[in-house]
């Protein structure tokens, strides 16, 4: 585990490392993002196992997510020869800018999805110039390391991309408050979240943020029922509901509430938990006995509406779970007891709480009433009231009819407390340079 010593010493080699990669052309600097993309695509099994081994990940999950590795890669490899200035008229003379890299970027990623998250940083940080320097979170360090490897294996040069294991409150820290780190990339809590942008603001550093969540799945009376609820668990189940992203609130309109619980119940009951290498699973365990255990503290005290089955051997098996809104719950109140607390906190885990609501502005009210703002989903066949509860619920990133929310070509990030800035897709590069003017006078 790196002390601040060591994070001293990779800030100091990156801050070599800089001059040399900002000045590499724009297709050679795509050429050797294009080869690192092939370098992982030729071991993207092995990132895979090392993946399942770390964090626990199923298989289809694991490969998934090597090839998504793979494809920011080569994404923004064709992001450096299109990283284009501007020619703004102005009298008396030229004016242009451009845009030029930052410098060291530090970036701090989660356990729950080690090497993609890595690389939504990575990538477009490397295109735009930057070196950069990589804080995997202890539990899952394995992916990082490996990467970094493949990274010189394809060539890049010594310093441009370095992986410095530790804790966060030790490495992270001081990657935060090091003078020389001009930009910090920081997934997780948005308790450490506030932490790292309080701190960050001392030196007026870069920030991007993307934090919690408790997001929304609006269920209309005009929805397809039974494709919203087949839908439903994986929703908030995928990767054993260890996701910012998922809809871990239910809003169903009340006219079919009690249709769609039934549903839902069975969906869940479908929902094949074991072995993370067996590719007929769809959840395997979650990633440590503490983090089981903070799980399981929300669904202790709570009326258990439905449940799934998981085995019962070694692992940190947690059966995919539904809680119901009790009678006479009121999700715009302020309130107590196990089911609120289910209901309002970011579980992080295979536990999904479903409520009623009575109209479209009753809904928009109750996805809307959280400190998060991250992603949803919306199941109508009305496409204007599709437009409108889009539009009116705040959240980054939103789909109808389908539970999308990450695509490597399109941004994603959150309103409120779910974070700041964006990273994919064309709005990610500017997140890592700085727009320079100069005027050049013709007279």
């Amino acid at each position: 585990m790196a002390d601040a010593a060591e994070v001293d010493r990779a800030v100091e080699r990156a801050r070599r490392a800089f001059p040399a990669w900002s000045a590499v052309a724009p297709g050679e600097r795509a050429r050797l993002l294009r080869r690192f993309a092939q370098v992982v695509e030729d071991h993207a099994e092995e990132l895979a196992r090392l993946e399942i081994t770390g964090a626990g990940h199923t298989i289809g999950n694991a490969r998934w997510e090597a090839g998504n590795v793979r494809d920011v890669l080569n994404f923004y490899a064709g992001a450096p020869e299109r990283n284009h200035g501007r020619q703004i008229p102005v009298p008396g003379g030229v004016d242009v800018t451009f845009a030029e890299p930052l410098g060291v970027v530090g970036i701090i990623v989660p356990w729950n999805f080690p090497m993609v998250v890595m690389t939504w940083g990575v990538a477009p940080a490397l295109a735009a110039g930057n070196t950069v320097i990589v804080k995997p979170a202890e539990w899952t360090p394995l992916t990082a390391l490996r990467l970094a490897e493949l990274a010189l294996e394809a060539g890049l040069p010594e310093g441009v991309l370095q992986v410095v294991p530790g804790e966060g409150e030790v490495a992270g820290a001081r990657l935060v408050e090091h003078p020389d780190v001009r930009k910090i990339v920081f997934t997780g809590s948005t308790e450490v979240g506030r932490l790292i942008g309080a701190k960050a603001a001392e030196q007026v550093k870069r920030v991007t943020l993307e934090l919690g969540g408790k997001s929304a799945n609006i269920v209309f009376a005009d929805a397809d029922l039974d494709r919203a609820a087949e839908s439903a668990p994986m929703a908030v189940f995928d990767n054993s509901g260890q996701d910012c992203c998922a809809r871990s609130r239910i809003l169903v309109e009340r006219s079919v509430y009690d249709d769609f619980l039934p549903r839902l119940s069975q969906a869940v009951r479908e929902v094949k938990v074991g072995d993370p290498n067996d590719p007929a699973n769809q959840m395997g365990p979650l990633v440590s006995a503490e983090h089981r255990e903070r799980v399981a503290s929300f669904v202790t005290d709570a009326e258990v509406y439905a449940a799934g089955s998981c085995p019962d051997g070694p692992g940190y098996w947690f059966a995919p779970t539904v809680l119901a809104a009790p009678d006479g719950f009121d999700p715009l109140a302020p309130g107590s007891g196990a089911f609120h607390r289910a209901y309002t906190e970011e579980i992080f885990g295979p536990v999904v709480s479903v409520v009623p609501f009575d109209d479209e502005e009753h809904a928009v009210r109750i996805a809307n009433h959280t400190a998060y703002g991250l992603s949803g989903s919306i199941w109508t066949r009305d496409v204007g009231r599709a437009l409108r509860v889009a539009r009116a619920v705040e959240a980054g990133n939103l789909s109808v009819n389908s539970h999308s929310s990450v695509r490597y070509w399109t941004p994603f990030g959150g309103f409120k407390q779910s974070g700041l800035g964006r990273e994919l897709g064309p709005d990610a590069l500017s997140a890592f340079t700085e727009t320079k003017n100069v005027f050049i006078a013709t007279e």
